[in-house]
């Protein structure tokens, strides 16, 4: 592996730990990009990479995600992210989550972890038995899921208001990608307020069950994006929204949970090109960190709800930054955060 710091994705993080267990058989990857507001914080990623520079990558890149996100939510924690490297076959063990526990604990509060792809709440769990770092323990808010999913439907809303004119969203016809905790949520919350929902799902059953539901439709997962939509909302996992996929799409709206969206950065300007309002994905699926991280400051579920009520409002700043300034409203939300992380 080469020098972490000639990576492409390497954005003066504050320091990128390798972890090594050979008793365990633990590789791991810790990487804090800024703790300016606070510790590090973000989820730690259990996978298959099979180039280990693709699981650097993820980590360089979702830490950097995180400082932005926690920053534009206006909690008082930088951005961290871990990835333990899994084999084929996905094994996981108690002595590889002790032996990732210790790594985290040695780093002194500088780095809090909480449950991201591949790792469960009872993961978390394990953790605790060998570092205080850890977020989103049972009794600290649980899956955060359901906090991330208000958090969307309250930004797509915003957007359907912004974009489209839309008072509330009857009649609003929004493609959802993804049907897991987060997009699941957004099918039932805008269901309930009457939007015409086209549904999929990696898991073709879920998605028909699904829209059986709700009353939506089912397409298959490689049609969603180009379904005939006002809205397309992105839940699953990222870099979908490329420039084939933005040709392809027929919605006045990008507005979805999934992280780092759009594959290499350059998508936001096509989207504002092609007159489509994107809502930046770390700033409307915040919900989620914002429930996860209340104990940092010891917060209540009336604070969280309150913190996630403002959602909406980051979005229209940043998409009124955007309206003037000519930037897409992605490069508008990196500059917001960059100068709240003391890096402008």
């Amino acid at each position: 592996m080469t020098a972490f710091w000639t990576e492409a994705d390497f954005d003066d993080h504050e320091f990128v730990h390798f972890v090594r267990d050979h008793a365990s058989g633990l590789t791991a990857i810790i990487a804090v990009h800024s703790t300016h507001l606070g510790p590090g914080a973000g989820g730690t990623r259990f996978w298959h990479y099979p180039n280990p520079k693709d699981g650097l990558r993820d980590a360089l890149r979702l830490s950097r995600g995180m400082s932005y996100k926690n920053a534009m939510a206006g909690l008082p924690a930088g951005g961290g992210k871990a990835v333990l490297l899994a084999d084929e076959a996905r094994t996981k063990t108690p002595e590889m989550l002790a032996a990732f526990a210790r790594a985290v604990e040695g780093l002194g509060g500088r780095y809090i972890t909480a449950q991201d792809v591949g790792m469960s709440q009872d993961d978390m769990v394990a953790l605790k038995a060998n570092t205080d770092h850890v977020a989103g323990l049972p009794g600290q808010g649980g899956d955060p899921g359901p906090y991330t999913a208000r958090g969307v439907f309250l930004g797509v809303k915003a957007a359907a208001q912004r974009a489209l004119g839309a008072g509330d969203m009857r009649g609003v016809r929004v493609a959802i990608q993804g049907l897991g905790s987060v997009g699941g949520g957004l099918a039932r919350y805008l269901a309930a307020e009457g939007a015409e929902l086209t549904l999929a799902d990696i898991n073709r059953d879920r998605a028909t069950a699904m829209a059986e539901e709700l009353g939506g439709t089912a397409v298959s997962a490689d049609q969603i994006l180009a379904a005939e939509a006002d809205i397309i909302s992105p839940n699953a996992l990222g870099a979908i929204i490329t420039e084939q996929s933005i040709d392809a799409l027929k919605a006045k709206v990008v507005a979805g949970g999934a992280n780092n969206q759009l594959a290499t950065g350059s998508e936001g300007a096509m989207l504002r090109d092609r007159g489509i309002l994107y809502a930046p994905d770390y700033v409307i699926n915040a919900g989620g960190i914002i429930n996860v991280l209340r104990h940092v400051d010891n917060a209540d579920d009336d604070e969280i709800n309150a913190r996630i009520d403002r959602i909406p409002g980051r979005l229209s700043q940043v998409w009124d930054e955007s309206d003037t300034s000519g930037q897409s409203p992605d490069v508008v939300a990196d500059r917001m955060a960059q100068e709240l992380i003391g890096r402008a």
